[in-house]
């Protein structure tokens, strides 16, 4: 009890040179896409391998591997008898976007009202700080050993997401911390347990050798706009579930958004409704989704009164966690082909697939997990689930077939991550830093008994 008592005491001693730090490192426009300034990604990696030696990583190496941004690898060995955990997440940013729409400048950060806002405060610089946080709760001594990676390539996609299955042996953990993720609302503990998988489909039809007259020739010329939007709505009901056969879909035990919540979360014109049926978590998290992200055909501004010749569209598909993406892909695939639009052949076509992910819940770090959440948050954590995927998950767990997965992190449903006005809770980085620091002692003593 004492021990406990004392972490919350010393993580809240830690907040304003916490906050200080996440701070500076805001500051810094780590953005790793090829346009923009290497300099500012090999800044934000320099301070961030200083920060975590402050905090007892002695043993700091650069992860060099080609064409990405180079990767913080640190680790505190374990004391006798100890589990090994491994701390993930990752310094680069997405880029700010119009900085005109942001309330304040998206590289200057900004505390105001429980909050600091800035591009990365959430996504993800402010797991990196809970990371530094909770090592520093102990003086650098933790009761586990300690593997840190923080990457800096993320955003853009990254060599990285493959290489731990290359070099297994330096990522071995008995439990890892995938801290990219967060709360399905404020103030509510929340161990995301589950990933969608992710697969793109490329939907084509050509159906005459030129635009014709639609006046003249509209009513019977074969219209390649008209035949794609029929087939497109075939992959719905008329409730607006995907009524593609083939595509997994279970019951969610976990958390859920109420109605409301959700529509403020993504920012629903009032009024609208939302697309499909049953509760809110199965249709984004444990069943499947497929939109509409792109479309080749006409613009309105330039249109002329013809009938269109050719038309595509790119379909971006998720599929249910444990689903195989490349499965989902050939059911979407085999359906559209099937459709034939008034005897319109499709051209369809793969794109690039990602796994899902499910995480157990039935092992002691779990268990240890949700016991140190309720003692940092003050109520019980819940599980929950993301409709994105993050590929370096599944990649890490294939190079720990033993260990436990864990996903946690600061970001809550309105911290408007890539979006603008980018802003983390304090309240939230200082729980996931204790939360953390009493995950280290909980999970020592279960793997003790």
């Amino acid at each position: 009890m004492e021990l406990r008592r004392d972490l919350g005491g010393t993580v809240d001693g830690l907040m304003p040179e916490l906050k200080g730090l996440l701070g500076q490192l805001v500051a810094i426009p780590s953005i790793a896409f090829p346009e923009y300034p290497k300099e500012n990604v090999r800044r934000a990696h320099d301070l961030v391998a200083e920060e975590l030696r402050k905090s007892g990583v002695g043993e700091i190496q650069v992860l060099n591997l080609p064409d990405t941004s180079p990767v913080v690898y640190g680790r505190i060995p374990a004391p006798e008898g100890a589990p090994t955990v491994l701390l993930y997440g990752h310094y680069d940013v997405q880029p700010s976007g119009d900085e005109s729409l942001w309330h304040t400048p998206p590289f200057t950060p900004t505390e105001k009202d429980g909050a600091i806002y800035g591009r990365g405060a959430a996504d993800c610089k402010a797991n990196v700080v809970a990371h530094i946080g909770a090592l520093r709760a102990y003086g650098g001594k933790p009761p586990v050993g300690i593997t840190v990676v923080i990457e800096g390539q993320e955003e853009y996609g990254s060599v990285f997401d493959d290489y731990p299955a290359e070099k297994p042996e330096l990522f071995q953990a008995d439990a890892l911390l995938i801290c990219d993720a967060g709360n399905i609302r404020a103030g509510q503990p929340t161990l995301v347990t589950a990933l969608r998988g992710v697969a793109d489909v490329f939907v084509e039809v050509r159906t005459l050798a030129a635009p014709v007259h639609s006046g003249q020739f509209g009513g019977a010329a074969p219209d390649a706009l008209l035949a794609l939007v029929a087939a497109l709505a075939t992959l719905h009901d008329a409730d607006g579930n995907v009524a593609v056969p083939g595509l997994r879909r279970d019951k969610w035990q976990g958390a859920n958004y109420t109605d409301k919540e959700f529509a403020e979360v993504t920012g629903m014109a009032p009024g609208m409704p939302l697309l499909g049926t049953g509760p809110i978590g199965e249709r984004i998290w444990y069943g499947p989704a497929i939109t509409v992200i792109g479309l080749d055909a006409p613009p309105t501004k330039t249109a002329a009164s013809a009938v269109v010749p050719y038309a595509k569209a790119y379909l971006n598909v998720r599929v249910h966690p444990e689903q195989d993406p490349a499965e989902g892909q050939r059911a979407v695939i085999e359906h559209l082909k099937k459709v034939r639009p008034f005897g319109i052949e499709l051209e369809v076509t793969g794109g690039d697939i990602g796994a899902g992910f499910a995480a157990g819940t039935n092992g002691p770090a779990y268990a240890a997990m949700g016991e140190a959440m309720k003692k940092a948050w003050g109520v019980d954590a819940v599980d929950s689930a993301m409709g994105g995927s993050i590929p370096l998950t599944n990649t890490m767990a294939a190079a720990n077939p033993n260990s436990e997965v864990l996903m946690l992190g600061v970001e809550d449903s309105n911290c408007n991550m890539h979006g603008y006005n980018e802003r983390v809770l304090v309240s939230e980085l200082r729980n996931v830093a204790l939360a953390e620091a009493e995950f280290f002692q909980l999970f020592a003593d279960r793997m003790r008994k």
